[in-house]
């Protein structure tokens, strides 16, 4: 297939799946291998890097504003009422830490299991079932926290550790983990949808930025993730530019999608989603499971 269009279809699976509740790492892998990309070219390994970082921009584009607005408050907030230990910022590095130090610890764990099919399948269907059954059981319960203005530091201690779960085990999800993670701490769907957007902006440009660092520089990692040296041309400039920019604009699209569908609606839907999938899996790509 056409490098470009590869590329485009690359670059709109990340954009769809990096904030919904449905594993962007799941879908990635399961692209590449439907489309024969061979995940130890450091190419393509430079390429998945790229358009996670087109996601991610994308991400801080939308909430620009709004971080802009936390840092202009800190450290009251914005009713006054706040301090350097809860205010929003606070517990957004707060829950990045709480994940960040665990998961750099089960390095080694997480590279064993990065590429597994099998293991997002099951991850796909365990997380499912939770994100079901935490979703309807928080509609029932009385929320206590309606705005990430009004998150305690132990919600935001419980919402980073649950994350570490999306990085030990792909196929999980990072959304997911701190969207469930935040229900069950009777936060509102729509407060812990935000803190779960606020908090994978750390996350997010922290893990790319040493998946690059480990890319580039091999003495620090294994030979076999390196992807340095690598001279890239001219059509390999514009395949990484494509699936960059394709990644953003759909990210924009979804995102904003996304924080409407869940005020009206909730998670059911990808949680079935997620179940299907998992199910898929395990049925008809047997061959690609245990790969």
């Amino acid at each position: 297939m056409n490098d470009y269009i590869v590329s485009v279809l690359l670059g709109i699976v990340e954009g769809l799946t990096e904030f919904l509740p449905v594993s962007s790492t799941a879908h990635l892998r399961i692209a590449e291998a439907m489309l024969h990309i061979n995940l130890a070219d450091p190419y393509w390994k430079m390429y998945t890097i790229v358009i996670q970082l087109g996601a991610i921009l994308a991400l801080i584009f939308l909430f620009l504003g709004r971080i802009l607005e936390f840092i202009r408050t800190f450290p009251k907030g914005e009713s006054g009422n706040r301090t350097a230990l809860n205010h929003p910022v606070s517990l957004t590095l707060i829950a990045f830490l709480c994940t960040a130090i665990p998961a750099f610890l089960l390095t080694k764990v997480i590279g064993k299991h990065l590429e597994s099919l099998r293991l997002m399948a099951t991850s796909l269907l365990v997380g499912g079932i939770i994100m079901w059954v935490v979703d309807a059981w928080s509609v029932r319960q009385l929320s206590t926290t309606e705005d990430v203005e009004h998150m305690s530091l132990g919600q935001s201690i419980w919402i980073g550790l649950c994350q570490v779960a999306s990085a030990v085990f792909p196929g999980t999800s990072r959304s997911m983990s701190t969207i469930a993670a935040g229900q069950l701490v009777r936060m509102t769907r729509s407060a812990a949808l935000e803190f779960s957007f606020l908090v994978s902006i750390p996350t997010m440009v922290a893990a790319t930025g040493y998946d690059l660092l480990r890319a580039l520089h091999p003495k620090h990692t294994d030979v076999a993730e390196a992807i340095a040296p690598l001279v890239i041309t001219g059509h390999g400039w514009l395949v990484l530019f494509i699936g960059f920019a394709v990644s953003f604009i759909i990210a924009l699209l979804v995102v904003e999608w996304f924080l409407m569908w869940v005020r009206r609606h909730g998670f059911v839907i990808f949680a079935v989603y997620r179940i299907a999938l998992a199910i898929l899996l395990f049925t008809f790509a047997k061959h690609f499971i245990g790969t």
